[in-house]
Protein backbone atom coordinates (compact mmCIF):
# COMPACT_ATOMS: atom_id res chain seq x y z
CA UNK A 1 0.00 0.00 0.00
CA UNK A 2 2.56 2.35 1.31
CA UNK A 3 4.50 1.78 -2.41
CA UNK A 4 1.53 2.51 -4.17
CA UNK A 5 0.67 5.70 -2.25
CA UNK A 6 4.50 7.12 -3.14
CA UNK A 7 4.09 5.74 -6.47
CA UNK A 8 0.76 8.32 -7.08
CA UNK A 9 3.02 11.21 -5.53
CA UNK A 10 5.75 11.06 -7.71
CA UNK A 11 3.11 11.11 -10.63
CA UNK A 12 1.63 13.77 -9.51
CA UNK A 13 5.01 15.95 -8.63
CA UNK A 14 6.14 14.94 -12.16
CA UNK A 15 2.81 16.45 -13.76
CA UNK A 16 3.07 19.93 -11.35
CA UNK A 17 6.46 20.10 -12.78
CA UNK A 18 5.83 19.51 -16.82
CA UNK A 19 2.60 21.35 -16.78
CA UNK A 20 4.59 24.23 -17.44
CA UNK A 21 6.39 23.11 -20.82
CA UNK A 22 2.90 21.37 -22.10
CA UNK A 23 0.97 25.27 -22.25
CA UNK A 24 -0.01 25.09 -18.61
CA UNK A 25 1.93 28.52 -18.44
CA UNK A 26 1.82 30.64 -21.47
CA UNK A 27 5.25 32.01 -22.23
CA UNK A 28 6.75 35.03 -21.57
CA UNK A 29 6.45 37.53 -24.11
CA UNK A 30 9.18 40.08 -24.32
CA UNK A 31 8.31 43.22 -27.06
CA UNK A 32 10.10 46.15 -28.43
CA UNK A 33 8.95 48.92 -31.05
CA UNK A 34 9.90 46.77 -33.85
CA UNK A 35 12.30 48.11 -36.68
CA UNK A 36 12.76 51.48 -37.41
CA UNK A 37 10.62 52.46 -40.65
CA UNK A 38 13.45 53.21 -43.20
CA UNK A 39 11.54 56.15 -44.40
CA UNK A 40 11.80 57.62 -41.31
CA UNK A 41 15.71 57.78 -40.86
CA UNK A 42 17.06 61.64 -41.71
CA UNK A 43 20.34 62.82 -42.86
CA UNK A 44 23.29 63.60 -39.99
CA UNK A 45 22.81 67.05 -38.53
CA UNK A 46 24.97 69.64 -39.18
CA UNK A 47 24.24 70.89 -35.51
CA UNK A 48 24.49 68.03 -32.28
CA UNK A 49 21.22 67.98 -30.69
CA UNK A 50 20.48 66.48 -27.73
CA UNK A 51 17.77 64.37 -26.41
CA UNK A 52 16.31 63.51 -23.06
CA UNK A 53 13.46 61.09 -22.40
CA UNK A 54 11.91 61.65 -18.77
CA UNK A 55 8.98 59.66 -17.30
CA UNK A 56 7.15 59.08 -13.85
CA UNK A 57 9.07 56.35 -11.51
CA UNK A 58 5.87 54.51 -12.03
CA UNK A 59 6.85 53.89 -15.48
CA UNK A 60 9.87 53.00 -14.82
CA UNK A 61 9.63 49.47 -15.23
CA UNK A 62 9.23 46.70 -17.96
CA UNK A 63 5.57 45.95 -17.52
CA UNK A 64 3.31 46.19 -20.00
CA UNK A 65 0.12 48.81 -18.35
CA UNK A 66 -2.94 49.11 -19.64
CA UNK A 67 -6.30 50.69 -18.29
CA UNK A 68 -10.04 49.79 -17.66
CA UNK A 69 -11.68 53.24 -18.78
CA UNK A 70 -15.24 51.97 -18.72
CA UNK A 71 -14.65 50.27 -15.35
CA UNK A 72 -11.40 52.55 -13.19
CA UNK A 73 -9.25 54.66 -15.61
CA UNK A 74 -7.49 55.95 -12.63
CA UNK A 75 -6.28 51.97 -11.98
CA UNK A 76 -3.13 51.43 -13.77
CA UNK A 77 -2.35 47.50 -14.64
CA UNK A 78 -0.10 45.11 -16.33
CA UNK A 79 -0.28 42.27 -18.34
CA UNK A 80 0.90 39.36 -16.66
CA UNK A 81 2.62 37.34 -19.45
CA UNK A 82 4.05 40.03 -21.65
CA UNK A 83 6.85 42.33 -20.63
CA UNK A 84 8.82 45.37 -22.73
CA UNK A 85 12.40 44.52 -23.39
CA UNK A 86 13.24 47.96 -21.35
CA UNK A 87 11.79 50.51 -19.29
CA UNK A 88 9.62 52.45 -21.64
CA UNK A 89 11.76 55.97 -21.67
CA UNK A 90 14.68 53.93 -22.47
CA UNK A 91 12.95 52.43 -25.34
CA UNK A 92 11.25 55.51 -26.14
CA UNK A 93 14.76 57.70 -25.76
CA UNK A 94 16.58 55.01 -28.58
CA UNK A 95 13.55 55.36 -31.08
CA UNK A 96 13.81 58.84 -31.35
CA UNK A 97 17.82 58.96 -31.90
CA UNK A 98 17.02 56.61 -33.94
CA UNK A 99 14.71 58.13 -36.27
CA UNK A 100 15.75 62.10 -35.52
CA UNK A 101 19.49 61.34 -35.57
CA UNK A 102 19.97 62.83 -31.62
CA UNK A 103 22.46 62.53 -29.70
CA UNK A 104 22.00 61.38 -26.29
CA UNK A 105 21.49 63.87 -23.51
CA UNK A 106 24.94 65.26 -21.57
CA UNK A 107 26.54 65.35 -24.73
CA UNK A 108 28.78 68.91 -24.71
CA UNK A 109 29.05 69.39 -28.32
CA UNK A 110 25.15 69.88 -28.56
CA UNK A 111 24.14 73.08 -28.87
CA UNK A 112 20.67 72.54 -27.98
CA UNK A 113 18.60 70.20 -25.91
CA UNK A 114 15.24 68.29 -26.93
CA UNK A 115 13.37 67.04 -23.37
CA UNK A 116 10.54 64.67 -24.23
CA UNK A 117 8.21 64.04 -20.90
CA UNK A 118 6.00 61.70 -20.46
CA UNK A 119 3.33 61.69 -18.48
CA UNK A 120 0.80 58.65 -19.98
CA UNK A 121 2.35 55.40 -22.01
CA UNK A 122 -0.47 52.74 -21.67
CA UNK A 123 -3.52 51.01 -24.01
CA UNK A 124 -6.30 52.22 -22.80
CA UNK A 125 -9.53 50.49 -23.06
CA UNK A 126 -12.78 52.10 -23.84
CA UNK A 127 -14.56 48.73 -24.14
CA UNK A 128 -14.02 45.10 -23.87
CA UNK A 129 -13.75 45.33 -27.09
CA UNK A 130 -12.04 48.58 -28.24
CA UNK A 131 -8.75 49.94 -26.91
CA UNK A 132 -5.93 52.86 -28.13
CA UNK A 133 -2.42 53.09 -27.47
CA UNK A 134 -1.84 56.40 -25.62
CA UNK A 135 1.15 58.70 -25.35
CA UNK A 136 0.60 61.71 -23.44
CA UNK A 137 2.69 64.89 -22.43
CA UNK A 138 5.11 67.47 -23.69
CA UNK A 139 8.36 67.90 -25.61
CA UNK A 140 10.55 71.07 -24.83
CA UNK A 141 13.62 72.89 -26.74
CA UNK A 142 16.09 74.20 -24.14
CA UNK A 143 19.33 75.63 -25.18
CA UNK A 144 22.41 75.51 -23.48
CA UNK A 145 21.95 77.23 -20.37
CA UNK A 146 18.35 75.13 -19.99
CA UNK A 147 16.23 78.21 -21.18
CA UNK A 148 12.82 76.83 -22.35
CA UNK A 149 12.81 78.09 -26.21
CA UNK A 150 9.88 76.27 -27.05
CA UNK A 151 7.28 74.02 -26.33
CA UNK A 152 4.97 71.00 -28.19
CA UNK A 153 1.89 69.42 -25.91
CA UNK A 154 2.19 65.56 -26.64
CA UNK A 155 -1.79 63.99 -27.05
CA UNK A 156 -1.32 60.62 -29.22
CA UNK A 157 -4.12 57.85 -29.97
CA UNK A 158 -3.43 55.06 -31.81
CA UNK A 159 -6.53 52.30 -32.27
CA UNK A 160 -5.25 48.96 -31.15
CA UNK A 161 -5.89 45.92 -33.97
CA UNK A 162 -6.42 43.53 -31.55
CA UNK A 163 -7.41 43.68 -27.74
CA UNK A 164 -4.09 42.23 -25.82
CA UNK A 165 -0.70 42.98 -25.25
CA UNK A 166 0.07 42.45 -29.12
CA UNK A 167 -2.48 45.25 -29.99
CA UNK A 168 -1.41 47.41 -27.21
CA UNK A 169 1.78 47.49 -28.02
CA UNK A 170 1.44 47.86 -32.19
CA UNK A 171 -0.63 50.87 -31.08
CA UNK A 172 1.99 52.27 -28.79
CA UNK A 173 4.50 51.56 -31.43
CA UNK A 174 2.34 53.59 -34.12
CA UNK A 175 1.86 56.03 -31.77
CA UNK A 176 5.48 56.48 -30.85
CA UNK A 177 6.74 56.57 -34.91
CA UNK A 178 3.50 59.42 -35.07
CA UNK A 179 5.79 61.06 -32.21
CA UNK A 180 9.02 61.44 -34.40
CA UNK A 181 7.31 62.52 -37.41
CA UNK A 182 5.82 65.24 -35.57
CA UNK A 183 9.15 66.50 -33.63
CA UNK A 184 10.32 66.55 -37.46
CA UNK A 185 7.62 68.64 -38.29
CA UNK A 186 8.10 70.69 -35.28
CA UNK A 187 11.90 71.28 -36.18
CA UNK A 188 11.81 72.42 -39.51
CA UNK A 189 8.89 74.81 -38.13
CA UNK A 190 11.28 75.96 -35.24
CA UNK A 191 14.42 76.36 -37.74
CA UNK A 192 12.67 79.51 -39.13
CA UNK A 193 12.03 81.25 -35.94
CA UNK A 194 15.02 83.88 -34.14
CA UNK A 195 14.66 82.27 -31.20
CA UNK A 196 15.50 78.87 -31.69
CA UNK A 197 16.58 78.46 -35.19
CA UNK A 198 20.11 78.51 -33.72
CA UNK A 199 19.33 75.01 -32.77
CA UNK A 200 18.99 73.71 -35.63
CA UNK A 201 21.81 74.76 -38.28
Amino acid sequence: MKTLLGLVCCLLLAGCFTSGKRGGDAPLAIYDFGPSPAEALVAQRRVPLALEVRAPLWFDTMGIDYRLAYIDAARLREYARARWAGPPAQMLQQRLSQQLRLSPSGQGQARCLMRVEIGEFSQVFSAPDASRGVVQGRVVLLDRSRRQLAELPVNLEKAAVTQDARGGVGALSEAVDQLAADLRSWERRLADTPASGACFG
